[in-house]
């Protein structure tokens, strides 16, 4: 869509007049401006920035390119699903959080998890010493699952749970329950991360080497598409690749890699494309930088659809979404002046709304410094509930669209991201290139020059190097009792004493045969919790097949 002459002319006549005058007179902040993507920013857009085809490249919700939203109706609808990551201490204390934000109008859970649930052990395990519950809730076995899903209703609430390495434990402990709760694995709604690949380049919390990692999500996909249909078999990560420094376009592309490697993995072990990919979800950081954040979105949605219909043949619609939680960006969070992360988090959570998020966690004030407490993780609820009922930005789609600036970032930011997936795929793809430690340097290279721009005073963090406040006192934060690690290792010892040992045994050589013979893992995983197997236990039997990651890449 090129310029007319008479744009042309008025533009020329405008920078040679009104705009010269003005920079005679007093010169820009900077000399150059530009997005954490480095795509220049411009003084102003005109319709010479929109480069495509109105249909091509933006379309209408709910049809490809899905550029403008996945749902025809987006939030008219009905709004995004409102969610807070919350896990603390032992089960019985996570029950209690989750019972109070449902409460206060929280419409999903999403669950975080301790380090030693991540990494594959248990509470009393000598490597879980002094982490049990610190960043999550502790869950060691059904037990724990139970007391953990007490009187929440799991056919009319969805649970997404934060966990990779052992989401498959995670999803058979959640079954499980939903057994005992007598409601049919067809009404269980939520996801599971189960993204292992960025485990490897950007968070750390992988326990099997690749090929182990790939073979157990792929029968995850397997066992799903059958016997759990609604369940999102995969939450496909940017969101720890941005926290670790990554650029906006960095978080689209090595997040896109790694979901064409899932996709890979999955067509060569025999699954039909359009069977799985329907239940294939993302989860993207929303960051500071606010339009960039909201033409991210827009650029990841219709260049997945790209890839799933070019590169995949899929021809189901619901295969070529691009469906993703969003959560408010933790790296972000400032432990000076914590009542400004109040407002950081307002506008990053307003960027996910304007970029079409199906699902939106935003972060507490004081997570910079601990876990978020109860009026911490309210107060964050309610703004999203402010955005969602007094702002107007659900009332239209993509209220942005048009925008001649979200255009020309949207294109920019997909062209971006194209040349490190093509970059990728030279390597072999995503595996390959994470063995190569590639997208750990890039990443690496993209935070330290922020570090750099904020060091130099380039970039300002308000509170921090700039706007400082030498008076400031410290806030009350969330504490955890030393004493519910006793607790919880208490639990494991009284699980261990009290199931049938004989079935608990057999049932954990049943999940190490699975794993040597290429039998779907995840129905003997079940037997293996519903005998009350613990999560270090069942995860040890399947060590003992695919061994240990141990990264051999320096960076």
């Amino acid at each position: 869509m090129g310029q007319s002459d008479d744009l042309a002319k008025a533009r020329k006549d405008w920078e040679d007049g009104t705009l010269k005058k003005m920079l005679d007179r007093a010169p820009e902040r900077r000399e150059r401006f530009a997005t954490t993507s480095d795509i220049p920013i411009e003084r102003c857009y005109t319709p010479d920035d929109l480069s495509g085809e109105y249909l091509a490249d933006a379309g209408f919700p709910g049809e490809a390119p899905f550029t403008r939203g996945v749902q025809p109706t987006m939030y008219r609808g009905r709004f995004w699903t409102m969610r807070q990551y919350a896990g603390f201490g032992t089960a019985e204390e996570s029950n209690k959080r989750y019972r109070y934000l449902l409460d206060q109008g929280q419409t999903g859970l999403s669950v975080a998890f301790d380090l030693p649930t991540q990494m594959g052990r248990d509470s009393d395990h000598q490597l879980a010493s002094g982490e049990v519950g610190r960043v999550g809730v502790a869950i060691d076995s059904l037990a724990d699952m139970e007391t953990l899903l007490d009187q929440i209703p799991l056919d009319k609430v969805t649970t997404s749970m934060t966990i990779n390495a052992t989401a498959s434990i995670l999803l058979a402990l959640y079954l499980a329950v939903a057994e005992k709760q007598n409601i049919p694995w067809s009404k269980v709604g939520g996801t599971i991360q189960n993204d292992v690949l960025k485990e490897y380049m950007a968070r750390g919390t992988y326990i099997y080497p690749p090929a182990g990692s790939m073979r157990i999500i792929t029968d995850i996909f397997a066992f799903c598409a059958k016997e759990v249909p609604t369940w999102n078999t995969i939450s496909i990560s940017g969101y720890h690749i941005r926290e670790a420094g990554s650029t906006a376009a960095q978080e689209i592309a090595f997040t896109l890699s790694d979901g064409i490697a899932y996709v890979d993995a999955a067509i060569e072990a025999g699954l039909d494309v359009d069977k799985f990919a329907r239940r294939l979800s993302f989860f993207l950081n929303v960051h500071n930088n606010f339009f960039e954040e909201v033409a991210k979105f827009r650029a990841a949605r219709r260049l997945w659809g790209k890839i799933m219909k070019n590169r995949f043949g899929a021809t189901d619609p619901r295969s070529m979404m691009f469906r993703t939680h969003a959560q408010t960006a933790g790296s972000s969070l400032t432990a000076q002046q914590i009542d400004n992360n109040v407002v950081r988090v307002t506008l990053q959570a307003l960027a996910a709304v304007l970029g079409g998020t199906q699902s939106l966690h935003t972060n507490g004030r004081d997570e910079a410094l601990a876990l978020p407490t109860e009026a911490s993780a309210r107060l964050a609820l309610r703004t999203q509930q402010v955005i969602a009922h007094e702002s107007g930005a659900a009332d239209t789609i993509d209220p942005l669209g048009g925008s001649y600036f979200i255009e020309s970032l949207t294109d920019q930011l997909e062209a971006k991201a194209v040349e490190y997936l093509d970059k990728i795929d030279s390597m072999g793809g995503a595996v390959k290139g994470i063995e190569s430690g590639y997208q750990q340097r890039e990443i690496h290279n993209a935070a330290y020059a922020y570090q750099q721009s904020v060091e130099g005073d380039d970039q300002i963090i308000v509170g921090v190097n700039e706007f400082v406040q030498s008076d400031e006192q410290p806030p009350e934060v969330l504490k955890i009792d030393p004493k519910l690690e006793e607790q919880q290792k208490a639990k494991v010892a009284k699980v261990r004493a009290e199931r049938n040992q004989e079935a608990a045994d057999k049932a954990l050589r049943a999940v190490t045969q699975a794993a040597q013979d290429g039998t779907n893992v995840m129905p003997r995983i079940l037997d293996a919790v519903r005998a009350y197997g613990t999560l270090g236990e069942i995860s040890d039997a399947m060590r003992e097949v695919f061994g240990e990651y141990h990264p051999a890449i320096t960076l």
